[in-house]
């Protein structure tokens, strides 16, 4: 039974947010376990049944490394930005024979002004991209059903980022030329932060990668993964 996530857990992130050193973290490091890890903790666990019937192959794991629940430190080695620590909660429940973020699943964010379910492919490379175009042009009207469906039109946004040229083999006339241009496939659902201190969160959460599983099969399918 979760219960919701505590009442400190955004104002953490905002703190963190706003003194984003290791200093600072490291004396607050209590904080962030109490407000936010092991909530986190507890939720992928009462997230791990409920899932397992929306789709055996997405696994919600429950470990303080390794699992669903993403690393608070950032990797800076490419990046400009040299900041420490990210300033969200993400939880991942990738597909079984994912290895990294950019693999099927479902996700949850949690940050201060930004909270939403995501189900789908983030940052896919090109090969994974042409797999995922190939079965679009293969079933327009299968895609058009998924991703024009009342239900999830009504939940989820597509977003991510999109190409300026159109990708190889595809023409500017082509009716799906929009979804053939996408970088990334993802489905986002934005939440009220009420939402996330409900003892109801796993069942709204739940309800929603329900609504968006013809739509995750759809990316699977494309890659021959079982959904």
């Amino acid at each position: 039974m979760f219960n919701g996530f505590p009442k400190e857990t955004l104002p953490f992130l905002a703190e963190l947010a706003d003194n984003n050193d290791r200093d600072w973290f490291r004396e607050n490091k209590p904080r962030y376990e109490a407000s936010v890890r092991e909530p986190a903790m507890e939720f992928v666990e009462a997230m791990s049944g409920p899932l397992r019937k929306v789709s055996k192959h997405f696994s919600a794991v429950a470990k303080r490394s390794g699992g669903s629940i993403m690393r608070v430190y950032r990797d800076t080695r490419f990046s400009k930005n040299k900041t420490p620590f990210k300033t969200n909660l993400g939880i991942q429940f990738r597909h079984e024979f994912g290895k990294d973020v950019h693999a099927p699943g479902f996700y949850f964010h949690i940050a201060p002004g930004r909270i939403f379910a995501g189900a789908g492919i983030w940052g896919p490379k090109n090969p994974v991209l042409n797999k995922i175009r190939f079965l679009i042009d293969d079933r327009p009207d299968r895609w058009k059903r998924v991703t024009r469906a009342k239900a999830f039109r009504e939940t989820f946004e597509l977003q991510g980022g999109t190409l300026i040229r159109n990708p190889r083999d595809y023409e500017s006339d082509h009716p799906l030329i929009v979804d053939l241009k996408r970088k990334d496939h993802i489905g986002i659902c934005s939440l009220d932060p009420a939402e996330i201190q409900s003892p109801d969160l796993v069942d709204n959460l739940i309800s929603r990668y329900r609504i968006a599983t013809p739509y995750v099969r759809f990316l699977c399918d494309s890659l021959y993964l079982p959904c």
